[in-house]
């Protein structure tokens, strides 16, 4: 299963459902441009007033423990320092991958919708965004992320559609928290700690996936065309079930969020830079929802998995 890189999602005109309930792919915007990742728990991260610890599960053996509700008081204000989600943020990734033909251009955007999807029980941001491959749409993602009152940001499932030659192929990699066993992960932890457990992103046996990541280096220094930052986090990712598809690494720099993507011992290359970063006009927000709640209803539709969704809150 593909690692998520932190969707980033273009605003042109997105999807279309044919009468017959086909899916055409979004239409890629032209180039050059926008961004947004179980073990037995570890040590649990605190903060200095008096809210509840809530534990972050790590890979090893895989032992995940529940799930504190509770603990997602203001689950859709995602202010964390490394991932911030702010309504209306796109990001434009930019760089080169080898999806089966060759190294190819690769294009990633995304975009903060306005909308809310509940999965397990807790409020989730919904993420939009939109993979190119020289030009051409080869998936486009609903991903539901949400923030603990600890900070850390937590993932919460994923529904990313498939498409060859334009039109829609599967959503094989479909998975959400509290179905078929899935198990939410922590995408991205509040504190930076070099040395300790990997952090478990998510789990999903029915899909294969299982996703695991560790802090490996802080106080980079990173320049992408967007600009230079200082202070960079460092995360090496890999899914334990596939080692044969290596390390993607990922650079975050505070207050902005994925910055560049790398691989190490990845058949598939996968390297990406931040190439824009913007907040969308109210006109642009309200397309990007518009081409969500598309994609949302052809999940509801098609999917096994993803009709039990519950239904998007929002304009």
């Amino acid at each position: 299963m593909r690692r998520s890189t932190f969707s980033l999602f273009a605003i042109g005109p997105l999807l279309a459902v044919t009468a017959c309930g086909s899916q055409v792919a979004p239409q890629a915007a032209s180039s050059s441009v926008a961004p947004p990742p179980v073990s037995s728990s570890a040590a649990p991260s605190t903060t200095a007033s008096a809210k509840p610890v809530v534990a972050v599960p790590t890979c090893g053996p895989v032992t995940i423990p529940p799930l504190d509700k509770s603990a997602f008081s203001a689950s859709t204000k995602i202010t964390g320092n490394w991932m911030p989600l702010p309504v209306g943020s796109q990001w434009t990734l930019e760089g080169r991958a080898n999806r089966g033909g060759g190294v190819l251009p690769h294009r990633i955007v995304f975009t903060v919708t306005d909308l809310v999807e509940v999965i397990n029980g807790v409020p989730n941001v919904v993420t939009w965004d939109v993979d190119t491959d020289k030009g051409t749409v080869s998936e486009a993602e609903l991903a539901f992320f949400a923030q603990d009152d600890n900070g850390n940001v937590w993932n919460f499932g994923e529904y990313p559609e498939e498409y060859k030659g334009g039109k829609f192929s599967a959503a094989p990699s479909t998975w959400l928290a509290g179905q078929n066993r899935a198990e939410a992960g922590v995408q991205v932890p509040a504190k930076v700690q070099i040395g300790t457990p990997e952090v478990l992103q998510g789990s999903s046996p029915t899909v294969n996936f299982l996703d695991c990541a560790k802090d490996v280096k802080t106080e980079d220094h990173v320049c992408v065309p967007t600009g230079c930052y200082d202070k960079v986090r460092v995360v090496d990712e890999r899914s334990p079930l596939a080692p044969d598809t290596g390390v993607q690494t990922k650079s975050y720099a505070p207050g902005v969020g994925v910055v560049k993507v790398g691989a190490i011992a990845d058949p598939e290359g996968e390297t990406l830079v931040l190439a824009e970063r913007k907040t969308l006009s109210p006109p642009e927000l309200a397309k990007a929802d518009a081409e969500a709640r598309k994609i949302d209803r052809h999940g509801r539709d098609t999917h096994p998995v993803y009709k039990n969704a519950s239904p998007l809150q929002g304009p």
